[in-house]
């Protein structure tokens, strides 16, 4: 007769039983590992042709062999004058216990090695590349052959080839200021890249690959290495030089493509392997599910690093009343300082919590950089109209359109509230940028920014925008970040008369990388003076692919009856217009019925709510972590 005491039997019985528990899982943990080497061995033999995300994630790769094709060298810089023809990283999380990463009996053998390899890089778009870069490493240290030091030695090689290539930059000489701008440009960016590579090389040492959270983030550093390398390309002008230029970037780029597929591939892999039951991850072609590699949280649910200052924010607003500055900012005089730069400057460069800048009322005039070592600050202004930081710069007057920025933000975790940006020079001096952000898990709150061409520069990483207003003409919103706004509005401005507007130029350069722009609950608006243009007629859309795998979705928005029916325009022929992903979900208004838009290969039309909400602030930026401890008010899933 069974009993529910049944397990608390005496001592010798449960010994018993705990002997054959534990013989059974030496038993299990053998088939496991048989099962393990199985299947890498039929993935070897097969030499699976990873296809990357499906259609309907917006991923296109492009041929394995061939050596990347020559993209177009315009730019946002290039006016639309044509028609239709023209904070800390769940990195940091530590290694599994079980270690899991580790490749079957690799043995250090150096054929064996080459075994692995050639597996891994089945899985990737540049094999030839992958191959050589990897058995080159190999043959330098053979007992590296488990697939966390093969990822780890891809984003090793990376630093090598783009250090060339950019040394190559660094040597042209030139009497064109353009091209001496370009060449300061790209000695700067070098440091960018270089710093998001070893961010990337210590995330996979931290036990970043294989764990979804954390092989996003390891993902959206090594897209912002990409980002940096066409941003050094973009700042030449199309002559010989920019052409031999990018001629020399295309070995790094295709090795930073690998290395993104590797680690995209190693973690859906892994993830089979522990025989966890997860949800398809966005736009990644993974799986994602709670996993428990995101941040240690505290008791009250807030992730461990999150400064104290912070944690007393009100969820939902009431910025003002729960964040205390530090110091404050007042063009009057009655605050510590005149400028947000020297507030900046005086800003300890050790410190435990988040450094808030009270910015009152005024017009600041001045050109402000948050460096990459000035993580989590935040800019409290008193409204997007009345705190206002301005600026002039443009292409036209000889600035590269990356220096053109009035305002810069790099530092991660950077936060601007009740904030305005703006770039005065005007349409016809063509680029001029009012704010370009390369912060990482960056958040705009009320803000507004103003400028014609090219306003808003969301350069890289992971970008969260809600309740702002951004105005413009050409390309007004561009980059290649991994960006979503949220109840923002999107007001086109009357161009010069042989311009159209283009509300963005999304800059995703290849179909492995996170990036991409993600519109939900947005307005288009026209500004009163493109209403009364009617003569000649200002034809309004709204995208154009500024890279050749550019990726939008425009869902449960307001599009009205002055945007195109096209709904979208070609930047150069047909560039892009096959790789591309665009897409439409639950839009409304006059503007919003898809029967008359292009017939693009890339153009996907209205998805499924499925296919959406993988788009989502929860599922596209995996952004609950740094958003929820902010306060900062945000719909994580699908509105409708």
């Amino acid at each position: 007769m069974s009993s529910a005491f049944g397990d608390f039997g005496p001592l010798t019985e449960r010994r018993k039983a705990e002997k054959a528990r534990q013989q059974k899982r030496r038993i299990m943990i053998a088939v496991g590992t048989v099962t393990i080497v199985a299947v890498l061995i039929v993935i070897g033999a097969a030499a699976i042709a990873y296809t990357g995300k499906s259609s309907s994630e917006g991923s296109h790769k492009p041929s394995k062999a061939s050596p990347s094709k020559a993209k177009s060298g315009h730019s946002p810089s290039s006016d639309s004058e044509s028609s239709d023809s023209s904070p800390s990283s769940d990195s940091s999380s530590s290694p599994s216990s079980s270690d899991d990463s580790k490749a079957p009996a690799a043995g250090g053998d150096l054929k064996a090695v080459s075994k692995s390899i050639k597996v891994m890089c089945s899985q990737t778009d540049y094999t030839d590349a992958c191959e050589k870069s990897l058995g080159k490493a190999a043959a330098k240290n053979a007992s590296a052959a488990s697939p966390k030091d093969i990822v780890r030695t891809a984003v090793e090689v990376i630093g090598d080839a783009i250090g060339e290539a950019f040394g190559r930059a660094d040597l042209i000489l030139s009497n064109d200021p353009r091209v001496k701008a370009a060449v300061d440009d790209c000695k700067e960016i070098f440091g960018d890249a270089k710093d998001d590579l070893n961010r990337t090389v210590h995330g996979v040492d931290g036990g970043g690959f294989g764990k979804e959270d954390a092989s996003y983030q390891l993902q959206i550093w090594l897209s912002a290495v990409i980002a940096h390398m066409e941003t050094c390309i973009d700042g030449f002008p199309d002559d010989e030089f920019k052409a031999k230029v990018k001629d020399s970037f295309t070995s790094g780029k295709e090795l930073t493509s690998n290395a993104l597929a590797l680690i995209e591939k190693g973690s859906s892999l892994l993830s089979v392997f522990k025989g966890s039951s997860k949800r398809r991850l966005l736009g990644n072609g993974g799986e994602e599910g709670s996993s428990s590699s995101g941040p240690k949280l505290d008791k009250d649910g807030i992730p461990v690093w999150v400064p104290e200052a912070e944690r007393r924010v009100l969820k939902g607003g009431g910025f003002k009343n729960t964040l205390t500055p530090n110091v404050v900012v007042a063009k009057d005089g009655s605050g510590k300082f005149k400028t947000i730069g020297e507030a900046l400057s005086a800003m300890p460069k050790v410190r435990k919590e988040r450094y808030v800048i009270q910015v009152k009322e005024g017009v600041y005039e001045e050109y402000v950089t948050v460096t990459r070592a000035m993580a989590n600050v935040t800019l409290l202004g008193e409204g997007s109209k009345k705190s206002i930081v301005t600026g002039k710069k443009s292409f036209a007057d000889g600035v590269t359109t990356f220096k053109t920025a009035t305002f810069t933000a790099q530092g991660d975790g950077f936060m601007a509230i009740g904030m305005g940006f703006q770039n005065t020079a005007g349409p016809e001096k063509h680029q001029a940028v009012a704010l370009l952000v390369q912060s990482d898990k960056s958040i705009f709150l009320n803000c507004r920014m103003d400028a014609f061409q090219d306003t808003l520069y969301a350069h890289s990483k992971a970008q969260f925008y809600r309740n702002c207003v951004i105005s413009g003409t050409v390309d007004f919103i561009f980059g290649d970040a991994a960006a979503v706004f949220q109840n923002c509005i999107l007001v086109l401005r009357r161009p010069l008369d042989n311009q159209q507007n283009i509300a963005t130029a999304q800059g995703r350069a290849d179909a492995r990388e996170a990036t991409g722009f993600v519109f939900q609950k947005c307005e288009f608006q026209a500004e009163t003076a493109l209403r009364d243009a009617a003569k000649p007629p200002i034809r309004n859309y709204l995208g154009r692919p500024w890279r050749e795998c550019s990726r939008i979705l425009i869902m449960e928005s307001e599009i009205p009856d002055f945007i195109d029916k096209a709904g979208y325009m070609p930047w150069q022929g047909d560039f892009g217009l096959k790789t591309l992903w665009y897409a439409e979900y639950a839009n409304t208004g006059p503007g919003a019925n898809t029967a008359g838009r292009v017939t693009w290969p890339g153009y996907k039309k209205v998805i499924s709510k499925t296919d959406a909400a993988k788009f989502t602030v929860e599922n596209f930026l995996h952004a609950q972590p740094w958003i929820d401890p902010t306060g900062t008010p945000v719909k994580y899933d699908l509105f409708t």
